[in-house]
């Protein structure tokens, strides 16, 4: 055996109302964006993983598609930094409802 000492990562954090209030606020700022000047200014600034985010509120297939993304694939990402690693991969396991529920209240805020 080593004689390395074992990593305590402590205690998984989980995030607050706040930080989904930050998250929702962002992700409706950047689809009012893309509504008011298109695509086209984003491509470049925004990771691909924001603008499928983006893409998935704003139900544009064709830029999920251009970026081998899907439903799936955003809202599973989003689950643990919504709901904490453990409750977010509860939610997988539950086939992403409360992800789905929580991402539906922001696109009706659009």
């Amino acid at each position: 055996m080593s004689d390395a000492k074992r990593i305590s990562w402590g205690k998984p954090r989980r995030p607050s109302d706040a930080d989904r209030d930050a998250l929702r606020d962002d992700l409706l700022t950047r689809a009012r964006a893309v509504r008011a000047a298109g695509w086209a200014p984003y491509r470049a600034e925004w990771s691909p993983g924001q603008l499928a985010v983006v893409a998935y509120l704003l139900g544009d297939a064709e830029v999920l598609a251009d970026l081998e993304e899907t439903e799936g694939t955003v809202l599973t990402r989003y689950a643990a930094d919504l709901f904490g690693f453990l409750d977010g991969r509860k939610d997988v396991e539950k086939g992403l409802t409360a992800t789905q529920t929580w991402f539906d209240t922001v696109r009706a805020s659009l």
